[in-house]
Protein backbone atom coordinates (compact mmCIF):
# COMPACT_ATOMS: atom_id res chain seq x y z
CA UNK A 1 0.00 0.00 0.00
CA UNK A 2 1.31 3.46 -0.91
CA UNK A 3 0.72 6.51 1.28
CA UNK A 4 -1.13 9.52 -0.07
CA UNK A 5 0.51 12.93 -0.13
CA UNK A 6 -1.50 13.97 2.93
CA UNK A 7 -0.38 11.02 5.06
CA UNK A 8 2.53 11.40 7.49
CA UNK A 9 5.79 10.20 6.00
CA UNK A 10 6.67 8.63 9.37
CA UNK A 11 4.04 7.25 11.74
CA UNK A 12 4.63 5.21 14.88
CA UNK A 13 1.99 3.67 17.11
CA UNK A 14 2.81 2.39 20.59
CA UNK A 15 6.44 1.84 19.61
CA UNK A 16 8.25 0.16 22.50
CA UNK A 17 11.67 -1.38 22.97
CA UNK A 18 12.93 -3.25 26.02
CA UNK A 19 16.44 -4.48 26.74
CA UNK A 20 15.69 -7.02 29.42
CA UNK A 21 14.11 -5.02 32.24
CA UNK A 22 15.37 -1.72 30.85
CA UNK A 23 12.79 0.27 28.89
CA UNK A 24 14.60 2.16 26.12
CA UNK A 25 11.44 3.35 24.35
CA UNK A 26 7.90 3.36 25.71
CA UNK A 27 4.65 3.73 23.75
CA UNK A 28 5.93 6.18 21.14
CA UNK A 29 3.11 7.71 19.07
CA UNK A 30 4.63 10.08 16.55
CA UNK A 31 3.73 11.57 13.16
CA UNK A 32 6.26 13.37 10.94
CA UNK A 33 4.62 15.26 8.10
CA UNK A 34 5.75 15.19 4.51
CA UNK A 35 8.05 18.09 3.62
CA UNK A 36 8.85 19.26 7.15
CA UNK A 37 12.09 19.38 9.12
CA UNK A 38 11.40 17.57 12.39
CA UNK A 39 13.72 17.81 15.37
CA UNK A 40 13.96 14.85 17.73
CA UNK A 41 15.43 16.35 20.86
CA UNK A 42 16.75 14.74 24.01
CA UNK A 43 19.91 14.12 26.01
CA UNK A 44 22.15 11.14 25.37
CA UNK A 45 20.36 7.95 26.36
CA UNK A 46 16.85 9.34 25.91
CA UNK A 47 15.95 6.80 23.19
CA UNK A 48 16.58 8.81 20.02
CA UNK A 49 18.94 6.34 18.35
CA UNK A 50 16.76 3.40 19.40
CA UNK A 51 13.84 5.06 17.57
CA UNK A 52 15.90 5.56 14.42
CA UNK A 53 17.18 1.99 14.40
CA UNK A 54 13.63 0.68 14.67
CA UNK A 55 12.48 2.93 11.83
CA UNK A 56 15.27 1.55 9.63
CA UNK A 57 14.57 -2.06 10.74
CA UNK A 58 18.06 -2.42 12.17
CA UNK A 59 16.51 -3.59 15.43
CA UNK A 60 13.02 -4.86 16.08
CA UNK A 61 10.51 -3.31 18.50
CA UNK A 62 9.24 -5.15 21.54
CA UNK A 63 5.76 -3.82 20.78
CA UNK A 64 4.07 -1.36 18.47
CA UNK A 65 4.56 -0.57 14.80
CA UNK A 66 6.24 1.96 12.53
CA UNK A 67 5.14 3.03 9.04
CA UNK A 68 7.36 4.94 6.62
CA UNK A 69 5.89 6.06 3.28
CA UNK A 70 2.78 4.20 4.48
CA UNK A 71 4.67 0.87 4.49
CA UNK A 72 5.53 -1.35 7.41
CA UNK A 73 9.14 -0.81 8.48
CA UNK A 74 9.65 -4.53 9.16
CA UNK A 75 7.93 -6.11 6.18
CA UNK A 76 9.07 -3.52 3.62
CA UNK A 77 12.38 -2.45 5.12
CA UNK A 78 14.47 -2.90 1.97
CA UNK A 79 12.11 -0.90 -0.25
CA UNK A 80 11.89 1.83 2.39
CA UNK A 81 15.66 2.19 2.79
CA UNK A 82 16.07 2.76 -0.96
CA UNK A 83 14.19 6.03 -0.51
CA UNK A 84 16.06 7.21 2.60
CA UNK A 85 19.33 9.02 3.20
CA UNK A 86 20.72 7.99 6.57
CA UNK A 87 23.57 9.37 8.66
CA UNK A 88 24.20 7.29 11.81
CA UNK A 89 25.40 8.89 15.01
CA UNK A 90 28.49 6.68 15.12
CA UNK A 91 29.50 6.15 11.53
CA UNK A 92 31.89 3.41 10.45
CA UNK A 93 33.54 3.96 7.06
CA UNK A 94 35.71 1.70 4.91
CA UNK A 95 39.14 2.85 6.03
CA UNK A 96 41.15 1.73 3.00
CA UNK A 97 38.94 3.44 0.42
CA UNK A 98 39.27 7.04 -0.64
CA UNK A 99 36.29 9.32 -0.11
CA UNK A 100 35.37 9.11 -3.79
CA UNK A 101 35.67 5.29 -3.84
CA UNK A 102 33.44 5.09 -0.76
CA UNK A 103 30.80 7.30 -2.36
CA UNK A 104 31.03 5.38 -5.65
CA UNK A 105 30.43 2.13 -3.77
CA UNK A 106 27.25 3.46 -2.19
CA UNK A 107 26.18 5.08 -5.44
CA UNK A 108 26.37 1.65 -7.08
CA UNK A 109 24.22 0.12 -4.34
CA UNK A 110 21.62 2.82 -4.95
CA UNK A 111 21.57 2.40 -8.72
CA UNK A 112 23.72 5.44 -9.51
CA UNK A 113 23.80 9.13 -8.61
CA UNK A 114 24.37 12.43 -10.40
CA UNK A 115 28.11 12.94 -9.96
CA UNK A 116 28.03 16.66 -10.71
CA UNK A 117 25.69 16.99 -7.71
CA UNK A 118 28.07 14.91 -5.58
CA UNK A 119 30.93 17.20 -6.58
CA UNK A 120 28.85 20.27 -5.66
CA UNK A 121 28.16 18.79 -2.23
CA UNK A 122 31.86 18.09 -1.75
CA UNK A 123 32.65 21.66 -2.75
CA UNK A 124 30.08 23.09 -0.34
CA UNK A 125 31.59 21.16 2.55
CA UNK A 126 35.18 21.70 1.44
CA UNK A 127 35.64 17.92 1.37
CA UNK A 128 38.67 16.46 -0.41
CA UNK A 129 37.57 13.04 -1.75
CA UNK A 130 41.07 11.92 -2.81
CA UNK A 131 42.75 10.83 0.46
CA UNK A 132 42.09 7.43 2.02
CA UNK A 133 39.52 7.59 4.77
CA UNK A 134 41.88 6.36 7.50
CA UNK A 135 43.92 9.56 7.06
CA UNK A 136 40.93 11.88 7.61
CA UNK A 137 39.98 13.74 10.76
CA UNK A 138 36.64 13.11 12.44
CA UNK A 139 35.19 16.28 10.94
CA UNK A 140 36.21 15.33 7.40
CA UNK A 141 34.75 11.84 7.86
CA UNK A 142 31.51 13.49 8.97
CA UNK A 143 31.47 15.51 5.75
CA UNK A 144 31.70 12.32 3.68
CA UNK A 145 28.90 10.81 5.73
CA UNK A 146 26.70 13.81 5.05
CA UNK A 147 27.49 13.71 1.32
CA UNK A 148 26.48 10.05 1.08
CA UNK A 149 23.20 10.81 2.89
CA UNK A 150 22.27 13.67 0.53
CA UNK A 151 23.83 12.61 -2.78
CA UNK A 152 20.92 10.54 -4.17
CA UNK A 153 18.33 13.24 -3.31
CA UNK A 154 16.25 10.96 -1.05
CA UNK A 155 12.63 11.65 -0.18
CA UNK A 156 13.42 11.26 3.52
CA UNK A 157 16.63 12.16 5.35
CA UNK A 158 17.24 10.62 8.78
CA UNK A 159 20.21 12.31 10.43
CA UNK A 160 21.49 11.24 13.84
CA UNK A 161 23.61 14.01 15.46
CA UNK A 162 24.60 15.38 12.03
CA UNK A 163 26.89 18.26 13.05
CA UNK A 164 29.16 16.38 15.44
CA UNK A 165 32.76 17.20 14.50
CA UNK A 166 31.88 20.00 12.07
CA UNK A 167 33.48 23.40 12.60
CA UNK A 168 31.15 26.46 12.87
CA UNK A 169 31.57 27.38 9.20
CA UNK A 170 30.57 23.88 8.05
CA UNK A 171 27.66 23.88 10.50
CA UNK A 172 26.33 26.95 8.72
CA UNK A 173 26.68 25.14 5.39
CA UNK A 174 24.77 22.20 6.83
CA UNK A 175 21.95 24.53 7.90
CA UNK A 176 21.81 25.92 4.37
CA UNK A 177 21.68 22.39 2.94
CA UNK A 178 18.75 21.55 5.22
CA UNK A 179 16.94 24.67 3.99
CA UNK A 180 17.57 23.57 0.39
CA UNK A 181 16.16 20.12 1.17
CA UNK A 182 13.02 21.67 2.65
CA UNK A 183 12.58 23.88 -0.42
CA UNK A 184 12.93 20.79 -2.63
CA UNK A 185 10.08 19.06 -0.77
CA UNK A 186 12.26 16.56 1.07
CA UNK A 187 11.44 15.51 4.62
CA UNK A 188 14.17 15.70 7.25
CA UNK A 189 14.19 13.90 10.61
CA UNK A 190 17.03 15.29 12.74
CA UNK A 191 17.98 13.66 16.02
CA UNK A 192 20.06 15.93 18.21
CA UNK A 193 20.90 17.12 21.70
CA UNK A 194 22.32 20.38 20.31
CA UNK A 195 19.46 22.78 20.99
CA UNK A 196 20.59 25.75 18.84
CA UNK A 197 20.88 23.36 15.89
CA UNK A 198 17.27 22.23 16.28
CA UNK A 199 16.06 25.78 16.88
CA UNK A 200 17.82 26.98 13.73
CA UNK A 201 16.67 24.27 11.32
CA UNK A 202 13.42 22.64 12.45
CA UNK A 203 9.73 23.37 11.91
CA UNK A 204 8.55 21.16 14.78
CA UNK A 205 10.30 19.44 17.63
CA UNK A 206 9.59 16.39 19.77
CA UNK A 207 11.16 16.26 23.22
CA UNK A 208 12.10 12.82 24.49
CA UNK A 209 12.97 11.88 28.05
CA UNK A 210 13.72 8.42 29.38
CA UNK A 211 12.19 6.75 26.34
CA UNK A 212 8.94 8.73 26.57
CA UNK A 213 7.77 11.48 24.26
CA UNK A 214 6.95 14.50 26.43
CA UNK A 215 5.62 16.88 23.78
CA UNK A 216 5.53 17.66 20.07
CA UNK A 217 5.14 21.33 19.14
CA UNK A 218 6.07 23.88 16.56
CA UNK A 219 9.13 25.89 17.55
CA UNK A 220 7.06 29.09 17.72
CA UNK A 221 4.45 27.43 19.98
CA UNK A 222 7.13 26.11 22.31
CA UNK A 223 8.70 29.54 22.59
CA UNK A 224 5.31 31.00 23.46
CA UNK A 225 5.31 28.71 26.51
CA UNK A 226 8.89 29.49 27.45
CA UNK A 227 9.99 31.74 30.29
CA UNK A 228 10.64 35.30 29.18
CA UNK A 229 12.78 37.61 31.31
CA UNK A 230 11.43 41.17 31.52
CA UNK A 231 13.03 44.28 32.98
CA UNK A 232 11.13 47.58 33.27
CA UNK A 233 12.72 50.81 34.50
CA UNK A 234 10.40 53.56 35.73
CA UNK A 235 11.00 57.29 36.25
CA UNK A 236 10.21 56.91 39.97
CA UNK A 237 9.95 54.07 42.51
CA UNK A 238 6.81 51.93 42.14
CA UNK A 239 4.97 49.76 44.71
CA UNK A 240 5.49 46.03 44.30
CA UNK A 241 1.86 45.17 45.02
CA UNK A 242 0.84 46.94 41.81
CA UNK A 243 2.20 43.94 39.86
CA UNK A 244 1.58 41.01 42.23
CA UNK A 245 -1.66 39.94 40.53
CA UNK A 246 -0.24 39.53 37.03
CA UNK A 247 -0.86 36.10 35.42
CA UNK A 248 2.00 33.87 34.29
CA UNK A 249 4.53 35.48 36.63
CA UNK A 250 7.11 33.12 38.12
CA UNK A 251 9.30 35.61 39.97
CA UNK A 252 9.11 39.34 40.44
CA UNK A 253 11.48 41.70 42.20
CA UNK A 254 10.90 45.44 42.53
CA UNK A 255 14.00 47.47 43.44
CA UNK A 256 12.84 51.05 43.74
CA UNK A 257 12.24 52.14 40.16
CA UNK A 258 13.41 48.84 38.62
CA UNK A 259 11.16 45.81 38.10
CA UNK A 260 12.53 42.43 37.08
CA UNK A 261 10.30 39.42 36.48
CA UNK A 262 10.13 36.04 34.76
CA UNK A 263 6.96 35.46 32.74
CA UNK A 264 5.54 32.36 31.10
CA UNK A 265 3.90 33.24 27.80
CA UNK A 266 2.74 36.69 26.71
CA UNK A 267 3.75 39.83 28.59
CA UNK A 268 0.79 41.97 27.46
CA UNK A 269 -0.69 42.27 30.96
CA UNK A 270 2.66 43.32 32.38
CA UNK A 271 2.98 46.10 29.79
CA UNK A 272 -0.54 47.34 30.60
CA UNK A 273 0.21 47.35 34.33
CA UNK A 274 3.46 49.24 33.77
CA UNK A 275 1.66 51.83 31.63
CA UNK A 276 0.00 53.25 34.75
CA UNK A 277 3.40 54.68 35.67
CA UNK A 278 5.99 56.66 33.75
CA UNK A 279 8.13 54.08 31.97
CA UNK A 280 11.70 54.90 31.00
CA UNK A 281 12.81 51.61 29.43
CA UNK A 282 11.53 48.09 28.78
CA UNK A 283 13.79 45.13 27.99
CA UNK A 284 12.43 41.67 27.17
CA UNK A 285 14.83 38.81 26.58
CA UNK A 286 13.79 36.47 23.77
CA UNK A 287 13.22 33.00 25.27
CA UNK A 288 15.48 30.27 23.92
CA UNK A 289 14.50 26.70 23.15
CA UNK A 290 17.25 25.63 25.56
CA UNK A 291 15.48 27.24 28.51
CA UNK A 292 12.24 25.51 27.59
CA UNK A 293 14.01 22.20 27.07
CA UNK A 294 15.49 22.39 30.55
CA UNK A 295 12.06 22.97 32.10
CA UNK A 296 11.01 19.52 30.84
CA UNK A 297 13.92 18.01 32.76
CA UNK A 298 13.40 19.80 36.08
CA UNK A 299 12.19 17.33 38.72
CA UNK A 300 9.99 19.82 40.59
CA UNK A 301 7.01 21.93 39.65
CA UNK A 302 7.58 25.66 39.24
CA UNK A 303 6.77 27.74 42.29
CA UNK A 304 4.20 30.50 42.42
CA UNK A 305 5.17 34.06 41.69
CA UNK A 306 7.39 35.59 44.33
CA UNK A 307 7.23 39.36 44.73
CA UNK A 308 10.00 41.15 46.54
CA UNK A 309 9.94 44.85 47.31
CA UNK A 310 13.39 46.14 48.19
CA UNK A 311 14.48 49.69 48.96
CA UNK A 312 15.85 51.69 46.07
CA UNK A 313 19.27 51.71 47.70
CA UNK A 314 19.45 47.97 47.21
CA UNK A 315 19.09 48.39 43.47
CA UNK A 316 22.68 49.57 43.29
CA UNK A 317 25.23 47.03 42.13
CA UNK A 318 26.67 44.92 44.97
CA UNK A 319 30.12 45.85 46.27
CA UNK A 320 33.05 43.88 44.92
CA UNK A 321 33.63 40.58 46.75
CA UNK A 322 36.12 40.47 49.57
CA UNK A 323 39.49 38.94 48.96
CA UNK A 324 39.42 35.17 48.98
CA UNK A 325 40.74 33.52 52.20
CA UNK A 326 44.07 31.83 52.15
CA UNK A 327 43.88 28.32 50.66
CA UNK A 328 43.59 25.40 53.03
CA UNK A 329 46.82 23.44 53.43
CA UNK A 330 46.79 20.29 51.29
CA UNK A 331 46.79 18.01 54.31
CA UNK A 332 43.54 19.49 55.60
CA UNK A 333 41.83 20.10 52.29
CA UNK A 334 38.86 17.96 51.43
CA UNK A 335 38.30 16.70 47.92
CA UNK A 336 35.64 18.75 46.17
CA UNK A 337 32.62 16.78 44.95
CA UNK A 338 32.44 16.28 41.19
CA UNK A 339 30.29 18.83 39.32
CA UNK A 340 26.74 17.85 38.50
CA UNK A 341 26.09 17.03 34.83
CA UNK A 342 24.39 19.72 32.76
CA UNK A 343 22.14 17.20 31.05
CA UNK A 344 20.49 14.05 32.20
CA UNK A 345 23.08 11.27 32.58
CA UNK A 346 22.82 8.55 29.99
CA UNK A 347 21.00 5.59 31.56
CA UNK A 348 21.64 2.12 30.20
CA UNK A 349 18.61 2.33 27.91
CA UNK A 350 20.44 1.67 24.67
CA UNK A 351 23.10 -1.00 25.07
CA UNK A 352 22.58 -1.77 21.37
CA UNK A 353 24.67 1.34 20.61
CA UNK A 354 27.73 -0.69 21.52
CA UNK A 355 26.97 -3.36 18.96
CA UNK A 356 28.27 -3.13 15.42
CA UNK A 357 25.37 -4.64 13.55
CA UNK A 358 24.15 -1.18 12.48
CA UNK A 359 27.25 0.89 12.84
CA UNK A 360 27.70 0.94 9.07
CA UNK A 361 25.90 3.42 6.88
CA UNK A 362 22.71 1.95 5.48
CA UNK A 363 22.32 2.30 1.73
Amino acid sequence: MTASRSDPIIRTAGLTRHYGRVVALSGLDLDVNRGEVFGYLGPNGAGKTTTIRILLDLIRPTAGAALIFGRDSRRDGLAIRRRIGYLPGEMTLYENLTGRQFLAYFAGLRGGVEWPYVDRLAERFGADLRPKIHTLSHGNRQKIGLIQAFMHRPELLILDEPTVGLDPLMQQEFYALIADARDAGQTVFVSSHVIPEVERTCDRVGILRGGRLLTVERISALKAKAIRHVEIRFAEPVPADSFAWLPGTREMHVHGNLLRCSVVGAIEQHIKAAARFEVVEINSQEPSLEELFLTYYQPTEPSAAQVTDLPAAEAAPPPPPAAAPAPTPPAAAEAAPPPLPLVEPSPPQEPAEKTTEDGHVVA
